[in-house]
């Protein structure tokens, strides 16, 4: 299949800090799974391997929010998402844990390796200490403004809503998670890594090796972080929860988790591997291995640039060949968001749905984000299972099978081995397998599975078209012929859809009798005539409304009981509003703000002149269908200069429910330049 004798394939190790949801599973741990099948069906030597992250900021954090330890929040996450995984049926060769021992002596040798090679910058720096809890602050532990999109909820280390990797300093307003209040700054000392040193390097390896080989959003992330200049990054924090710094002058500190979670990769192939007798070197070390991560994008900068550095300085690792990273998954027309409990949780999917395994894994890859934001409806899901899975592939084998059990008692007629005789099937066959393993080695999920549906909606049209029921009493040979044509497609769409929905492959294996296992990509599917085939068997049960109701209504109780208001400002006097000179405007011209995503840039009649205001509103409106509506405008506001655009003034808007903005207006046409008293 291809120069590389092994594989390893990672998936990005979840959080032991709360359930796994949908998004998770869309974006890395359904397109891993899809994968690795794909290359156990080709008989390749694969590893795939996961676990939970147990350590950092954000374990202590929920750890405090639940009342308990942060050992019984590992235990506890680590448990259910272990479980939610295997009812799910990803095919993890190993969950491990990095709290494990094995973990622990890894890392702590991994660093001592860097240490040794005097590839660490120690500085004192100021950190951020919190005086109330009498602590230093890990990233996660300070929350402030974006200083990139003003989100006011942003992390020390990250900004969930723009993806920019921060460091703590940079935030704007910062606040300690822990009491509420604004953390000092103390000095200490930590170990950093000089990624500009590594500059010259990354450069070359991504921008002219990775170019053409990494998905664009992979590649474009990459090249634009590397093009804003690497900066040293600290690789330890002062916590008390993590796999300690193993040298004396560190008492107190633990490694970075972004410089122990990715070891822990490398600690449970070792457990793996010690467990069935394998060299787990050849999985790290060796140059004819192929090294996979499967990751959302808001890891995009940690595997492709932080990681890599680690492995490169180490000097006896490999490097990953690919990072196909997906975009991110929505719900309902919102983000994804655990800490508003917005959100499909796997395991709760699981117990709604215990049969519906395949189903979800259908649906998931159908609208996989693999190229951009996509959205998940528990509409648009029972559309897909109903009009899809049931009508198109469901109904083909159902038809075929009651058939087959009329007219020949589910015998496959004629002699000798039965094979195709309709050229157009078999041509539709060998076209739909070259799309598979084309799609599938270059990580365009979506598009082989709409080629295997789209080889059932063939043998559909084919049976159809044959009517079958009106020959056989005037044409039972040829009755036979359209019927063995049928069974035999539809023994090939079972060996198709094995790295996709593996239940429904093995229900087709039970319906064929014929066993599973010895079906892999390269091997003649062979049926002798005479052959028996199982009774009929539903593939899949249409989902009624009520269903979907129940999950609909369990969102909007989810939504309805989120408190949307902000806290009260401190009070102000009546002349303090005075001062504020709000007017009705009318929107004479709208346009985007060149090279600004969220930016949109209006001409206002303001009763009294014309003016330019700048708006970051570009997500929630399109230009054109602001012009001629009336807005409400802060217009003695001073003037200021963005994106080289002098903005004279402000509009108000405010969030609706669903947490999208809306203009504030009058609700009738008024005079431009009215006063709002």
């Amino acid at each position: 299949m291809t120069q590389f004798k092994r594989h390893t394939v990672t998936a990005a190790l979840p959080y032991a800090n709360g359930p796994l949801h949908i998004g998770h599973i869309a974006g890395a741990y359904l397109p891993a799974d899809t994968y690795v099948r794909y290359l156990r069906l080709n008989r390749e030597d694969v590893v795939f391997v996961c676990g939970s992250d147990e350590y950092g900021a954000a374990i202590t954090i929920r750890a405090k929010k639940e009342g308990i330890t942060p050992r019984q929040i590992i235990d506890k996450y680590h448990s259910i998402n272990k479980n939610a995984f295997e009812r799910f049926g990803i095919s993890f060769d190993i969950y491990h844990r990095t709290s494990e021992p094995i973990h622990t002596e890894t890392s702590q040798a991994f660093f001592l390796k860097l240490h040794e090679q005097g590839l660490f910058e120690v500085q004192e720096s100021e950190q951020y200490y919190d005086e109330k809890a009498q602590q230093f602050l890990a990233d996660r532990y300070i929350m402030g403004t974006c200083p990139k999109c003003d989100n006011p909820k942003a992390y020390g280390d990250q900004c969930e809503k723009c993806g920019s990797s921060l460091s703590p300093l940079e935030l704007k307003n910062p606040i300690s998670t822990l009491t509420g209040t604004t953390p000092v700054l103390r000095n200490t000392k930590h170990w950093y890594l000089p990624m500009h040193q590594f500059e010259p390097w990354l450069r070359e390896w991504i921008v002219n090796e990775k170019q053409n080989q990494w998905k664009p959003n992979v590649y474009g992330q990459c090249k634009s972080w590397i093009e804003q200049g690497l900066q040293s990054r600290s690789m330890t924090r002062d916590l008390d929860w993590g796999v300690p710094v193993p040298l004396p002058e560190a008492a107190g500190k633990v490694l970075y988790v972004w410089l122990d979670a990715p070891i822990g990769y490398i600690s449970a192939t070792k457990e793996w591997a010690k467990n069935n007798g394998k060299n787990w070197e050849d999985y790290w070390k060796s140059p004819d291995t192929k090294l996979v991560h499967f990751i959302g994008k808001d890891n995009i900068v940690f595997h492709c640039i932080i990681f890599p550095i680690l492995l490169k300085a180490h000097g006896e690792f490999i490097l990953p060949t690919d990072v196909p990273a997906n975009e991110f998954l929505n719900l309902e027309g919102d983000k994804i968001s655990t800490s508003r409990n917005w959100a499909v949780w796997l395991d709760e999917y699981m117990d709604s749905f215990p049969d519906r395994t395949d189903e979800l894994r259908y649906v998931l890859t159908s609208i996989s984000p693999e190229n951009g934001d996509s959205e998940f409806t528990w509409r648009d899901y029972q559309a897909r299972v109903n009009n899809e899975l049931v009508a198109v592939l469901g109904n083909f084998v159902n038809r075929v099978w009651v058939l087959m059990h009329k007219y020949f008692e589910g015998k496959l007629q004629g002699s000798g081995t039965i094979d195709f005789t309709d050229e157009t099937l078999r041509q539709a066959t060998v076209e739909t397998y070259d799309v598979l393993q084309k799609s599938l080695s270059s990580y365009k999920f979506k598009n082989g599975l709409n080629a295997v549906m789209d080889l059932a909606r063939a043998g559909n049209k084919y049976l159809t078209d044959g009517e079958p029921w009106k020959k056989f009493g005037s044409e039972p040979q040829k009755t036979a012929e359209i019927l063995n044509n049928c069974v035999v497609l539809t023994a090939h769409l079972a060996v198709c859809m094995q790295p996709y929905l593996p239940t429904t492959a093995a229900k087709l294996f039970r319906l064929l009798q014929m066993p599973q296992t010895t079906y892999c990509w390269d091997e003649p599917l062979v049926l002798q005539a005479g052959h028996q085939l199982a009774q009929p068997q539903l593939l899949f049960q249409k989902i009624e409304d009520a269903e979907i109701d129940q999950q609909i209504q369990k969102l909007e109780k989810t939504k309805l009981t989120q408190s949307p208001a902000a806290p009260l400002k401190e009070q102000i006097t009546y002349e303090d509003f005075t001062k504020l000179d709000i007017r009705v405007a009318t929107v004479l011209a709208c346009e985007k703000v060149p090279k600004a995503k969220k930016l949109l840039q209006l001409t206002l009649d303001t009763g009294i002149d014309q003016r330019t205001v700048i708006s970051g509103i570009a997500e929630y409106f399109e230009p054109e269908s602001l012009v001629g509506k009336q807005v409400l405008l802060l217009a003695n506001l001073a003037p200021r200069e963005m994106r080289g655009i002098v903005s004279e003034g402000m509009i108000l808007s405010a969030q609706d429910r669903d947490g999208r903005l809306v203009l504030v207006g009058p609700n009738d046409t008024v005079i431009s330049g009215s006063q709002v008293s």
